[in-house]
C-alpha cells in the first residue's frame, strides 16, 4: 500500500476534457469475480464505482468533481491510492507485485504522484526516525546534524520536485506537505510563484494561499493578538497584562507527548529568567480539567496557565490558528512577536541574547 505523506482527501480542480474517469487494469494473477471498488477517501462508505473481475481484467467508472486521490482495492487484501482525473487510464502489473510497482498510463498527475511517494516516503520515514531517537535520548532536537541533514535534504527535494513538475498539482501536495517542516512565508512565496497557473488553480492552490497568509499572520515583527481566557483558579487573564515583560506563549496540553517531553526545558529557563524580566503563559488545549492540572503539578511548571477546555477548539488557540502543538510565541515588552516555535536549546539561546548568563 502506497504511504501517502502529510496531506490527504485534497481535491483538485477538472484539468481534462473527459467526462468521466475510465480505469481499466490488467493484473495477471487476478481470480475472477474478485470485487473491485474506487472510492472517495472523503466518504470511503459509497462507493464511486465497482465491479467483478473477469480474464484478469476490469474496468470501473465514475464521474469526478475534480481530479481526486481516490482509493482502489481488489478483493479484500490490496489497497492502493491513486491521483486521477476524469480520464482514461490504464493499469497494468501482477498481483504477485506490490502496488507501488504498478504501471499506470493516461494521466500525467498519476505518474506525478507516484514519483512523489516514491521521492519523500523514505525521506519522511527517515526523519521520523530521527526525530523518535532524538526525543528518546535527551529531548534536545536543535543543533542535531543529522536532523538538520535530514530537514535539508527534504527541502531540496522539494525543489526538485516542482521544478520537474511545475504544471502539476502534486507540486502543490509536495509543498503543502512540509508546512510542518517550514512555514517561511518568502520560501512559501517563491515556491508558489514558481508552479503555473493549472498547478495552484484547484483546491490545493487555495489551501497553499491560506498557508501563507497563516505563516503572514501572527509572524516574527508584528504585534501579537491579545487574549482572554481563565487560569486554573477560574480568573479571568489577558495577554496584555504581561505588557512590560517578555512573555513566552506556549500553547500545549497535557496529552501531547513532545508538549511533555519540551517542558523540562521550559522549567529551566524559567527558574533562570523568571526575574529577569521574563514569563511563560501557558495556553492548554485539554479537555479534562484534571488531567491539565495533574500535568502542570506533577512537571513543575511554576507560571501563569489558561485554558477553556474545549481541547482542539480552544478559542485562543483558533484565534492563533493552532493546527499543530507545541508551539510558543516569544513576546517583547512592547507586544511585538520576537520569536516563535523556538525549542530547547534554541529557546536558551535567544533569551541568553536577550538576558545574558
Amino acid at each position: 500500500m502506497r504511504i501517502i505523506i502529510c496531506i490527504l482527501f485534497l481535491w483538485l480542480p477538472v484539468l481534462s476534457w473527459a467526462q468521466k474517469l475510465s480505469l481499466s487494469g490488467m493484473l495477471k494473477g487476478l481470480p475472477d469475480s474478485t470485487k473491485i471498488v474506487l472510492v472517495d477517501l472523503q466518504n470511503p462508505g459509497t462507493p464511486l464505482a465497482e465491479t467483478f473481475s473477469k480474464s484478469e481484467a476490469f474496468t470501473l467508472s465514475a464521474s469526478l468533481a475534480e481530479p481526486s486521490i481516490i482509493g482502489l482495492s481488489i478483493g479484500d487484501s490490496t489497497r492502493t491510492a491513486l491521483f486521477v482525473g476524469n480520464e482514461d487510464v490504464k493499469l497494468t502489473g501482477s498481483l504477485q507485485q506490490s502496488p507501488d510497482e504498478w504501471e499506470y498510463t493516461g494521466s500525467s498527475i498519476q505518474n506525478s504522484f507516484i514519483d512523489y511517494q516514491n521521492t519523500f516516503a523514505p525521506k519522511f520515514k527517515n526523519l521520523n526516525a530521527l526525530v523518535m531517537e532524538l526525543q528518546s535520548q535527551d529531548g534536545t532536537l536543535v543543533g542535531n546534524k543529522k536532523l538538520q541533514d535530514a530537514l535539508d535534504d527534504i527541502q531540496n527535494a522539494v525543489d526538485a520536485f516542482i521544478a520537474k513538475y511545475p504544471a502539476s498539482p502534486v507540486s502543490t501536495l509536495a509543498i503543502l506537505s512540509i508546512i510542518g517542516i517550514t512555514d517561511n512565508t518568502s520560501l512559501l512565496e517563491k515556491r508558489a510563484k514558481s508552479l503555473k497557473e493549472e498547478a495552484l488553480n484547484n483546491v490545493l492552490g487555495q489551501q497553499l494561499k491560506k498557508a501563507i497568509e497563516d505563516a503572514r499572520f501572527n509572524a516574527v515583527g508584528e504585534t501579537a493578538l491579545d487574549f482572554s481566557q481563565t487560569d486554573t483558579a477560574g480568573n479571568m487573564v489577558s495577554l496584555a497584562q504581561f505588557r512590560g515583560k517578555y512573555v513566552l506563549v506556549d500553547f500545549w496540553a497535557s496529552w501531547c507527548g513532545p508538549c511533555r517531553r519540551e517542558n523540562p526545558f521550559l522549567v529551566k529557563v524559567f527558574e533562570k529568567y523568571k526575574d529577569k524580566n521574563f514569563t511563560i503563559l501557558g495556553v492548554s488545549l485539554d479537555e479534562d480539567r484534571d488531567d491539565w492540572l495533574d500535568a502542570i503539578k506533577n512537571d513543575g511548571l511554576k507560571w501563569t496557565h489558561v485554558s477553556d477546555l474545549k481541547g482542539w477548539g480552544n478559542e485562543v488557540a483558533v484565534k492563533y490558528r493552532i493546527s499543530a502543538i507545541p508551539r510558543n510565541f516569544l513576546i517583547d515588552p512592547e507586544g511585538k512577536i520576537i520569536a516563535r516555535d523556538l525549542r530547547g536549546d534554541a529557546l536558551a539561546e535567544k533569551l541568553k541574547t536577550l538576558f545574558g548568563e
